[in-house]
């Protein structure tokens, strides 16, 4: 039986150590090839005035992935499983269907960027590369019958290695570092355009199947289940996201700062500055090489392969806790890889052999926006649960922190919308489509608007189901003398169920 990840207690060092890898898991996220390709596109078109924005976007990110942590530790079940026993069979399939499609959406700009990677590095065909990234992610998923530590220390290794060389070529870039600080600290958007690429890149940042993976990553160490073991878990727990988080952030500023100096540069050449109007993940490799020479542009490609690897392993096991929680159905790690690669290769090789690079940077902006109109429902149950004193007991949110939470997250759905609505509303006004095309495509689209509301509505006002099992009545209140031994059986059953469930894994 595969075993929970021990906590060493003492001394403070160990015991801190032994919580750092989920948030690592999950951080890759906010550094996959999409939003690379949003990033670099920033950069070029703004230099270092969005760089506040990904401040503000990654200070949100942290505060829902430590609530998606906190459900994981404190009620020892994640996401989807509190789903499925929350909501109508019905819905329940509805949301289930969603998460998927999150999973493989976000899988797009993986397959592209690694397919883009091994062009840059190897000279293979973009279709070829393609192909490729189908398998090669199966090495680093045989990490996992080793424990899931090593698989984190790999993931952390290729985190450091995004981070690496981006930051080499941003020092070979120079910068100009009071800017940068600036830009990091003074909000401004002084264009239109720069409010729609502010927009996108907070859109870009969120991916609705990390809410399901870190409320799963959690329960892989084993914890003490009393009051005191389960809030001092979810203190390192947040400390450890912070930590993964920060260097996002970092990454990010660099892959912005390395743009927005090459392609402000004054004495930039007439193909560089083509080059920097439309950037996609395959033309940033040119512009790196032409300004900087050809080692930039084999770092960054080792950076996209390092980011795309990543960011599939991830995605792998969210897939797998997703479908887990809402199915009770369970797969080998690398049969649901491949699965997942297959649905995604498909439309990406169609791209790449019929459209060539430009196809395949189309589909990444339409995956982007799938992932937009998929993130309200993972984020409202999330709120909705760890909000919820019969779910959480003692460690449910505060009124204060639940105000802000649902302010923060109505503002990012309200974000979400405006980035899918916006890029909607031009794909139908755009010239190459008849007049009649448009209005069939706008009938055809509000049913589905309709349902949308319609499902958004039901998650955030439904009303709590009640508690029917006495032991989870005395587990909210905090019990007595009398409880704690039948909180000892029930902290000992979800520590079972825990180990089963990493066994599976």
């Amino acid at each position: 039986m595969a075993a929970l990840v021990e906590i060493q207690e003492k001394p403070t060092w160990k015991k801190a150590l032994g919580y750092i890898g989920p948030g690592f898991l999950v951080s890759v996220a906010y550094l996959d090839p999409g939003n690379l390709e949003t990033d670099l596109q920033a950069g070029a078109d703004h230099k270092y005035q969005l760089l506040w924005i990904v401040l503000a976007g990654l200070g949100f990110a942290l505060i829902i992935q430590s609530r998606s942590a906190n459900l994981g530790v404190a009620t020892g079940k994640h996401l989807s499983e509190h789903c499925k026993t929350e909501y109508p069979n019905p819905i329940n399939y509805c949301l289930w269907i969603l998460a998927e499609i999150a999973v493989i959406a976000a899988e797009v700009p993986q397959v592209i960027g690694t397919a883009f990677a091994f062009n840059i590095l190897f000279n293979v065909p973009i279709w070829s590369g393609v192909l490729l990234a189908g398998l090669n992610t199966l090495l680093l998923l045989g990490l996992q019958r080793y424990g899931i530590r090593k698989l984190e220390v790999a993931i952390g290794v290729l985190v450091l290695v995004v981070g690496g060389c981006f930051c080499s070529v941003m020092a070979n870039a120079k910068p100009n570092v009071e800017e940068i600080m600036k830009g990091m600290f003074i909000p401004k958007l002084s264009t239109s355009s720069a409010t729609r690429d502010a927009i996108a890149l907070l859109g870009a940042l969120i991916m609705p199947h990390n809410l399901f993976l870190h409320s799963a990553l959690v329960i892989s160490r084993k914890i003490s289940r009393s009051v005191d073991g389960i809030r001092s878990a979810s203190k390192y727990f947040l400390l450890e996201s912070a930590l993964a988080l920060f260097i996002a952030f970092l990454i990010n500023v660099a892959v912005i700062s390395v743009t927005g100096s090459v392609c402000s540069n004054p004495n930039i050449s007439t193909e560089n500055k083509d080059h920097c109007q439309n950037i996609t993940l395959n033309s940033a490799a040119f512009l790196l090489k032409n300004a900087l020479g050809n080692w930039s542009s084999k770092l960054y490609a080792v950076s996209l392969l390092a980011s795309g690897q990543s960011s599939t392993v991830t995605g792998t096991y969210a897939g797998q806790y997703i479908m887990q929680g809402f199915l009770e159905f369970k797969m080998k790690l690398w049969l649901r890889n491949l699965l997942t690669r297959c649905i995604v290769i498909a439309p990406s090789l169609v791209a790449c052999i019929i459209g060539g690079p430009s196809a395949a940077s189309k589909l990444i902006i339409i995956a982007s926006m799938i992932l937009s109109f998929e993130l309200p429902f993972a984020l409202v149950p999330l709120l909705k649960f760890t909000s919820s004193e019969a779910k959480m007991g003692q460690h449910k949110n505060s009124k204060m922190v639940t105000l802000i939470l649902w302010t923060l997250g109505f503002g990012s759905i309200v974000i979400n919308m405006y980035f899918l609505g916006s890029s909607l509303l031009g794909w139908l006004t755009s010239n190459r489509m008849s007049k009649a095309a448009a209005i069939s495509a706008a009938i055809l689209i509000l049913p589905v608007i309709i349902l949308y509301i319609t499902m958004l509505l039901y998650l955030t006002f439904k009303p709590e189901t009640p508690t029917t099992n006495p032991l989870d009545c005395i587990l909210s209140s905090g019990g007595s003398s009398g409880g704690d031994s039948t909180r000892e059986r029930e902290n000992n059953d979800i520590q079972r169920d825990t180990e089963i469930q990493l066994e599976d894994i």
